[in-house]
């Protein structure tokens, strides 16, 4: 057989696995239950609570970094469960995996209420994986109170089977998917460095947002009174949708997809679900043209390798 046939995956391979959550990813029938779930999270009333179980504090999304907590317990318990005479540290360590799965599953939620249709559908599926192993564990550390381990070893290993069928769905929202992930990281490395002609001032009515091209960028362009003109890239950090088509207001704009708001003096995102700041121009009027330049104090880059 050729190198190249032996190396594409096979039906019976890593090929069934992506031909399993692809037919996940278009399942239709998921999508009323995700219409309600999201109804649900979307009426909790967190408040200022939403953007910090978002992570926008921290710049990314928090929940990949809670989940870390139960999962880690939950398979050092496991460990310890094929060791002789630690019955008392894998039930502790249970314990510890049930009493932080809420919290991390409560930020989780809120994360997949704001994300686009096909990775609702898979999210779905990677919080009943969870909610399963929840139950699992819970199971087992019932028994094990009750002085039957041989039954409480065997609920915690199913526990982390269900677990990490969740992780392995989550890590497909995240890197094959993209769920959470900066989706502006990108714009430092397609735009030159210097200086690009945009557009007369007389293109731009004020206070209105208009689309416009920098380089393989496409970008917001927001004139204010006074001639005072901000540049953000088009593309909302969360999620891609087109900030030209939101609203502007109290100098800023609001993504039309999710509701994110960013300044439009900055890009500073100032509220969730976006985790990450919109790329932002310095402008000037040179012989009644707008300019944009990208702004210095974020990462810089140019068209594939950096300069050095």
């Amino acid at each position: 057989m050729h190198t190249l046939e032996r190396l594409l995956p096979s039906a019976s391979g890593p090929g069934r696995v992506l031909t399993a959550v692809d037919r996940l990813e278009s399942n239709a029938g998921l999508d009323g239950i995700a219409r309600s779930v999201q109804g649900v999270v979307r009426r909790l009333p967190l408040g200022r609570g939403r953007d910090a179980l978002h992570g926008r504090w921290l710049g990314h999304p928090v929940h990949p970094l809670m989940v870390q907590v139960p999962m880690g317990s939950w398979l050092s318990a496991a460990v310890l469960d094929l060791l002789p005479g630690q019955r008392r540290g894998a039930r502790a360590l249970i314990g510890v995996g049930l009493a932080t799965a809420g919290p991390a599953a409560v930020a989780g939620w809120v994360d997949w209420a704001e994300l686009q249709r096909q990775q609702m559908r898979v999210g779905l599926v990677h919080a009943a994986a969870n909610i399963t192993a929840v139950a699992l564990y819970a199971g087992s550390l019932g028994a094990r109170l009750r002085g039957r381990d041989g039954l409480g070893r065997a609920l915690g290993f199913a526990g982390l089977s269900a677990v990490s069928l969740g992780g392995a769905l989550g890590g497909h929202l995240a890197y094959r998917q993209a769920a959470g992930a900066n989706h502006s990281e990108v714009v430092p490395h397609l735009v030159t460095p210097g200086w690009h002609r945009i557009g007369a001032v007389a293109d731009f009515p004020v206070g209105q947002a208009v689309r416009r091209h920098i380089d393989d960028v496409t970008v917001l362009v927001v004139r204010e009174s006074g001639n005072q003109v901000h540049v953000l890239a088009d593309r909302c950090s969360h999620l891609g949708g087109p900030l030209t088509e939101g609203v502007i207001a109290d100098e800023c704009v609001q993504c039309p997809w999710h509701g994110s708001v960013f300044r439009l003096a900055d890009g500073w995102n100032v509220r969730g679900p976006a985790t990450a700041p919109q790329p932002a121009f310095e402008t000037r009027i040179t012989d009644g043209h707008v300019e944009a330049c990208l702004r210095l104090d974020g990462a810089r880059g140019t068209k594939g390798w950096d300069a050095a």
